[in-house]
């Protein structure tokens, strides 16, 4: 009885001492359970069409606009072989006048480039844009006309020599070079793109004229230091799509369990 009586009057002057103390006792925190949460896979069917497309390089059709000394046209195509690699095509034909501070050429001739293009960009669902780099093989064959040539002269004491009209033509020239293309491509209208490439020449066999150089070779450009080329088109192409293939693509998530 005595230690129930002590343990009562302990417990009634604790709390008579935290009322003095103007203490008031925290009330228990309620406990808060956290959402659980699972992993949730999400599978997205994408299809992708395969098939040809055809088209024309602008940039070579309208420069005759603006360019007296230049003709040409320049058709281009490629077909998609897998999800990522599309097999690419070029062939033209030029007639480019070219005149330089001894030499006034002209240079005739159609080619070839043959190559590939690898689709560096994952597109979104139901989109075709493509941004590229690839290589061609290219190959010319074209005449040279010397138009008119200028004698250098060492002493220039009495004037400029006056530039003397040649006329000669020479056949059966060939060129063979190797390009590195980088590109776009993107869907304005169904089936219908735009494209725009820069490329970059090294030539690979060229055969010359007896007394001169080709400035500028049908398909490769002009010669800069006579192996570098430079190049670019701006294509408008239209797709023929021949058939479809669907890809799963499976996409992983955290959902919060409430």
């Amino acid at each position: 009885m005595f230690s129930i009586f002590l343990a009562q009057a302990q417990e009634t002057n604790a709390t008579q001492k935290t009322k003095i103390d103007g203490v008031i006792p925290e009330a228990p925190k309620p406990i808060v359970k956290k959402n659980a949460s699972e992993i949730k896979n999400d599978t997205i069917v994408k299809t992708d069409r395969y098939g040809f497309r055809v088209g024309v390089d602008l940039y070579k059709l309208t420069r005759a606009l603006y360019d007296k000394n230049y003709k040409g046209i320049e058709l281009v195509g490629d077909y998609r072989l897998t999800k990522r690699y599309f097999i690419a095509a070029e062939v033209g034909n030029e007639n480019k006048t070219t005149d330089d501070d001894r030499l006034n050429t002209t240079a005739k001739g159609t080619y070839l480039k043959v190559g590939f293009d690898y689709n560096g960009y994952e597109n979104w669902l139901n989109m075709e844009n493509i941004i590229s780099i690839g290589m061609r093989y290219g190959v010319s064959s074209f005449s040279q006309q010397l138009n008119t040539y200028k004698i250098y002269n060492a002493n220039p004491y009495f004037g400029e020599v006056l530039a003397i009209t040649s006329g000669a033509k020479y056949n059966g020239l060939t060129a063979s070079w190797i390009e590195v293309v980088a590109g776009v491509k993107a869907k304005v209208f169904d089936n219908v793109f735009v494209g725009f490439s820069l490329r970059l020449n090294a030539l690979v066999s060229n055969k010359k004229p007896d007394n001169f150089d080709n400035l500028y070779i049908p398909g490769f450009n002009k010669t800069y230091n006579g192996t570098f080329g430079v190049g670019l088109n701006y294509t408008v192409t239209y797709f023929i799509p021949f058939y479809k293939k669907k890809t799963a693509t499976i996409v992983t998530k955290k959902v919060e369990k409430k």
